[in-house]
């Protein structure tokens, strides 16, 4: 404990201090997944899914205390958000749920804002910091009601003290909880969710009192926004708030942690400040230990050196680390050997994979084996390496000669396609679709069926052609539910994908996909994102069948759906021998054969998704036109040597950054399916300036959520849209993939869509004197009456 008028005593823990930023929280056996699925469907009570979260959460101390870590971290678990668990601890509600949760238990409520109901729509799903991790955004207003909640993390505090552990409770810092937030729908015209951080500010003054009394030592705030581009003023406000915070009489020791990269001109701000402690990402944000030694103030911290690699799962160079940290120790006496970030990007355990080849697990490390790497050093650094340390494994070859040849040989040509205004005159010659097309963007539920032919089919109870009449099966029944919705341009489905990186890495060379590496996506879904340790070909076509097959069932134009090359790159642990432009060509190349045989079976609309490409984006703009013209490229050359008459769409994530748009256009897709939901507005912008050029489809609904959209609210997002650009450039789309839902809660957001569309075609029928055919070089048509 810590008052405002003392020092701060140093080597308050042993030497060999050991910690990591957060652990993994689905369960080994992803028993938080079942557990809340089965408390969503009503076949588990509250109290069974608070039992297996406490089993989760005091399982990962003991192991992580049995792993010979010296410092715990806590508040780590989550029944579906950290960072929506955060914003709720001081009280950040909006005002749409307040009735909503009138009376909820502390889980319900989360799940009230996470999954919305059927009348109130959830907070945003984002992706956080160029991570696969989706958060739910909070939402703040200058009137937001805020106070401290305490209860859950002081009980949590509790529990560990009775099985004997002192945990450092991680909160996300006051300035990034501002920062991932965005401005909750009908605030004040300019306020700007950093205008409420000295109210914030008092809850966090609040909340370090109520620590202090229930004889926490000390508390971890988690900045990774300030290993963002932020401008002086965000800088500011980072240098004010935790001035303020250090200020307080009685609290904690306050320890400060910027993840995912390298803080810039944020580290002499916070140096500065009273905290006691400073975490850095020196992995992906190294710096010389001179130059860490020059920034004031800043050897007068505790250093908590992230020297593993928390978001890759390839094992450290111990040897070379530790030179580094013994370097670092000549100047940061005061040294905890960490990861760069939180554990919660990488699975649990690379022994619980036994298909994976021997010389290939050799070189990986999970989220236990980066603990034990984070002790060894810790160890090493006062009492030199073991016998049993050994140099990294070196692959047995992934070269392929044929494959580095191709890639040598792509030129600009190979990227470029005929302009915009000649394909799109061919395609809708061919199409004929009508005004204001409706489709869906690919995916539908994974059925109970299906996931238990998976299943069957891996485990040997049935034969591949018995899984494929399963499949064949269901594919009719998504056609014929897309026939009778009305739906304009139909999709197969994707029931034949587990995932939409891993089914694609499964069938190309150079890819090794896990059994058991689980990793949360957010709240109960997860991945198992491949590892890309060689290079990349194709042996065979992978979608062709499937498309064709359902073209063949169906009048309506079904399209053809591949993951991108970036998203295939940024979606799995990627190899670090080779540079990201060079594996994203080899990528591109096997996409583009792949578009070239789905033309060749007949698909006239073929969609490559691209919703990392946000993902990727450098933190810092220096780097970011570099990375943008091989993101660019690489989607490019995936797509250009499609036919004219073929139709490229994409779809991308929530990208409003100008940079972003600018890079969207360059893109040259024919159609762009953009999560937008309720922040549409930066969609509008980007079309009405001309940033983007081309078909837009600004997804009117989020797919994730069981919120169900009627017709009235749809037709006045669709309204925007057609205001902002007319209607020959829109599309009416739900913003992602439809697998997380339930057929009963699908359709009924579907059939309204098509019916606000519909009534959008009459209105304009009638605008147009019985015309309800636009050509795309038509000017937009007089919208003002159409929503009466």
């Amino acid at each position: 404990m810590v008052s405002s008028s003392s020092s701060f005593s140093r080597h308050l823990e042993p030497t060999r201090a050991s910690s990591v930023p957060g652990y993994p929280r689905i369960g080994r056996r992803r028993e938080l997944k079942r557990a809340l699925e089965r408390y969503w469907h009503g076949d588990d009570t509250r109290s069974e899914l608070l039992a297996v979260g406490r089993r989760i959460r005091d399982t990962t101390w003991h192991d992580l205390h049995d792993a010979g870590l010296t410092q715990l971290p806590g508040n780590t678990f989550s029944f579906y958000d950290h960072v929506l668990d955060d914003a709720l601890l001081f009280g950040a509600i909006p005002a749409r749920f307040r009735d909503l949760i009138d009376g909820l238990a502390p889980v319900d409520t989360v799940f009230a804002l996470a999954r919305g109901r059927a009348d109130v729509p959830p907070l945003e799903l984002v992706a956080l910091q160029g991570t696969g991790y989706h958060y739910r955004q909070p939402e703040v207003s200058a009137d937001i009601a805020l106070g401290l909640r305490p209860d859950e993390l002081l009980a949590e505090i509790g529990r560990a003290r009775e099985l004997g552990y002192e945990i450092r409770p991680v909160v996300t810092g006051p300035v990034s909880l501002l920062l991932l937030s965005k401005v909750e729908p009908g605030a004040a015209a300019g306020f700007e969710p950093l205008d409420v951080l000295d109210r914030l500010l008092e809850q966090y003054e609040a909340l370090l009192g109520v620590l202090a009394g229930a004889g926490v030592t000390c508390v971890q705030f988690d900045e990774p926004c300030m290993t963002m581009e932020r401008t002086d003023v965000e800088i500011d406000c980072l240098r004010r708030a935790y001035d303020r915070l250090a200020a307080v009489a009685t609290r904690p020791r306050i320890l400060v942690t910027g993840a995912y990269g390298d803080p810039g001109d944020a580290l002499p701000a916070l140096a500065v400040t009273g905290v006691e402690a400073i975490g850095l990402d020196l992995v992906h944000g190294r710096r010389a230990t001179a130059e860490l030694a020059a920034i004031p103030g800043l050897r007068d911290k505790r250093l908590y050196a992230g020297v593993v690699d928390g978001q890759n799962v390839w094992r450290t160079d111990k040897f070379a680390t530790l030179d580094y940290l013994r370097e670092l120790k000549t100047v940061f006496t005061d040294l905890v050997v960490t990861a760069s970030c939180t554990l919660l990007h990488v699975p649990y355990d690379v022994r619980a994979e036994a298909d994976l080849p021997a010389e290939l697990v050799d070189s990986l490390a999970f989220a236990d084996q980066k603990v034990a790497e984070v002790v060894s050093l810790a160890t090493a650094l006062e009492d030199g390496p073991t016998p049993r340390w050994r140099p990294l494994p070196v692959l047995p070859s992934a070269r392929r000669e044929d494959v580095r040849a191709r890639t040598a040989g792509v030129d600009d040509d190979d990227k470029a396609r005929l302009p915009y205004a000649e394909r799109a005159a061919r395609q809708a010659q061919r199409l004929q679709l009508p005004t204001l097309p409706t489709a869906t963007l690919g995916s539908f539920p994974q059925t109970v069926q299906i996931r238990r032919a998976r299943l069957d089919l891996a485990e040997g109870r049935i034969d591949y052609e018995r899984y494929r009449e399963y499949l064949r099966e269901e594919v009719a029944s998504v056609i014929r539910l897309q026939e009778d919705i009305g739906l304009d341009v139909l999709v197969h489905g994707e029931v034949e994908r587990n995932d939409m990186v891993q089914y694609f890495a499964e069938l190309l060379d150079g890819f090794a996909a896990t059994r058991n590496g689980w990793v949360q996506s957010y709240g109960s879904r997860c991945v198992r994102p491949p590892v890309l340790y060689g290079d990349v070909a194709r042996p065979a076509p992978m979608t062709v069948e499937w498309t064709g097959y359902a073209q063949s069932l169906t009048e309506r134009p079904v399209k053809g759906v591949l993951t991108g090359p970036v998203t295939m790159l940024a979606r799995s642990f990627c190899r670090t021998d080779l540079a990201l432009p060079e594996v994203a060509t080899q990528l591109a190349l096997v996409i583009r054969d792949e578009v070239a045989d789905l033309e060749a079976a007949g698909t006239a609309i073929i969609q490559v998704d691209e919703p990392a490409i946000r993902e990727l984006l450098p933190r810092r703009g220096a780097d970011r036109r570099a990375y943008l013209d091989w993101a660019v490229g690489t989607f490019r050359l995936a797509t250009a040597g499609a036919r004219p008459e073929t139709q490229i769409h994409t779809h991308l994530s929530y990208s409003s950054l100008r940079v972003m748009t600018e890079a969207i256009e360059e893109l040259d897709a024919d159609v762009t399916n953009i999560v937008a939901t309720r922040s549409i507005d930066w969609v509008l912008d980007a079309l009405q300036d001309h940033t983007l050029t081309r078909q837009v489809a600004p997804g009117v609904y989020e797919s994730r959520s069981g919120f169900v959209p009627d017709i009235d609210l749809l037709h006045e997002r669709l309204l925007e849209g057609v205001a902002a650009v007319g209607l020959e450039r829109l599309w009416a789309v739900p913003d992602g993939g439809l697998k997380s839902r339930y057929t009963w809660q699908l359709e009924p957001s579907l059939r309204n869509l098509v019916a606000a569309a519909r009534r959008i075609r009459r209105a304009v029928a009638r605008d147009t004197r019985g015309s309800n055919r636009i050509t795309v070089t038509s000017p937009a048509p007089d919208v003002r009456g159409i929503g009466s």
